[in-house]
């Protein structure tokens, strides 16, 4: 059967493509290539190839878009499995962490500022609390746990977002360049600094994300077992 101007203009007004799950990805997807900031209706509508009145057919609002965005970049990281040490279960979620949030910079504003959270965000940090409570930490301690972590874990990827270079080339080059710039006699722990870490082989600012992850999780560590020291001998049973 011969298709009708009307059924043409109708199929491209309402493409049937279209759906939540792909407006949201799409959402995702322009974020992570123009920022949170440059992110609109009108732009996210381009990138579908639809209009802004289409998308909100199947997501009623931007906040609701933004809303499904953490909720996908929540879906992304890994949760701590349950069947293995405590310590190595959070260690594990944290790398998957700061690997995704390296794919969406734009995210780490947005992760705990919403306020209807979606399954995939409610499912993590249920996840994240049964790993804490299962390996012992009270509920204080937990509540710390999560903040402190997570509060590293942005910090650190904004950080990465906001660097002024790349990789390890790209940070050797500006480091020189700084060096040839500025007094060196007038800074003398600044020359040290980058003579002898930055400028080696080897060197990646990366590489103190997992070091301040082990001393938190140490940490942590301490103050459960501290915990389970006192509350024993509260109770008359310990040493």
């Amino acid at each position: 059967m011969a298709t009708t101007g009307a059924d043409t203009e109708s199929a491209a007004t309402h493409p049937t493509s279209l759906s939540r799950e792909r407006v949201l990805q799409g959402a995702v997807a322009l974020a992570d290539e123009i920022g949170i900031d440059a992110f609109t209706m009108r732009k996210l509508a381009v990138t579908l190839d639809t209009k802004p009145m289409t998308i909100y057919h199947h997501v009623p609002s931007k906040e609701q878009i933004l809303d499904g965005m953490v909720d996908i970049v929540f879906g992304e990281i890994d949760r701590p499995p349950l069947d293995i040490d405590w310590k190595v279960a959070i260690r594990h979620r944290c790398v998957s962490a700061r690997r995704v949030l390296n794919r969406h910079p734009w995210a780490p504003p947005l992760m705990e500022s919403r306020t209807s959270p979606g399954p995939e965000t409610l499912g993590h940090h249920d996840a994240m609390i049964a790993c804490f409570r299962g390996g012992g930490l009270s509920i204080e301690l937990t509540a710390h746990a999560y903040a402190i972590i997570d509060s590293y874990i942005y910090g650190f990827a904004l950080q990465e977002a906001n660097l002024p270079f790349g990789g390890e080339e790209q940070i050797g080059e500006l480091a020189e360049d700084i060096l040839n710039a500025m007094p060196v006699d007038e800074y003398p722990h600044f020359v040290e600094f980058t003579t002898h870490l930055v400028l080696r082989p080897g060197y990646g600012f990366a590489k103190s994300f997992e070091f301040g992850l082990d001393l938190i999780l140490d940490g942590l560590a301490a103050a459960a077992e501290a915990e389970r020291c006192d509350d024993v001998d509260m109770h008359g049973t310990g040493r």
